[in-house]
């Protein structure tokens, strides 16, 4: 990494120029290839200011932090660097290229069906169904937790299921049998 570092407002001192290049260090690992730091460090009365110009890789990363201490500028400031750098790696890692998009399209349809040919039953009931009017078997939905029922019905003697739609209300379907 190509550090340099510019002090505007006072001659530097040795430990200023020698802490910061300790700390932006740090942000190798979050750089691929070789990159350029810009550090520039001024002491205004009271306020002690850091920026920093980071490019690499086509980016350009920028910070600007100021405190009263020289640390606790050159800290704060590597931090936003570090977070900048974070993001901006996740964005790259989530984007993929056009032509591994339809790669990975044309092995999905592939899966599916497999996944359907390893699909197992993995849990088995026996239910007894109750007789009862459609009216019945709502109220009995909306009394509790459970989001369908079948049962039997009263006047058809059909095999009928009751569910609860997201919206709140109910759906019934009625088998031929």
């Amino acid at each position: 990494m190509n550090i340099s570092v510019t002090f505007r407002t006072s001659e530097g001192e040795s430990w200023q120029k020698t802490y910061v290049e300790e700390r932006i260090v740090k942000l190798k690992k979050y750089l691929d290839v070789p990159a350029e730091a810009h550090i520039i460090l001024s002491t205004e009365k009271f306020r002690n200011v850091v920026e920093i110009n980071l490019s690499a890789n086509g980016w350009n990363v920028n910070a600007k932090e100021e405190a009263k201490d020289m640390h606790l500028a050159v800290d704060s400031c590597i931090d936003k660097i570090e977070r900048q750098l974070k993001k901006q790696r996740e964005k790259t890692r989530e984007h993929k290229p056009q032509s591994i998009r339809h790669a990975d399209e044309k092995t999905t349809e592939g899966l599916e069906e497999d996944e359907y040919a390893m699909a197992k039953v993995v849990e088995t009931r026996k239910i007894v169904l109750k007789p009862m009017s459609l009216e019945e078997a709502v109220l009995e939905l909306e009394g509790g937790k459970a989001r369908f029922l079948i049962y039997r019905d009263t006047a058809s003697e059909k095999v009928s299921l009751v569910y609860r739609l997201d919206d709140g209300n109910f759906a019934h379907i009625e088998t031929n049998s």
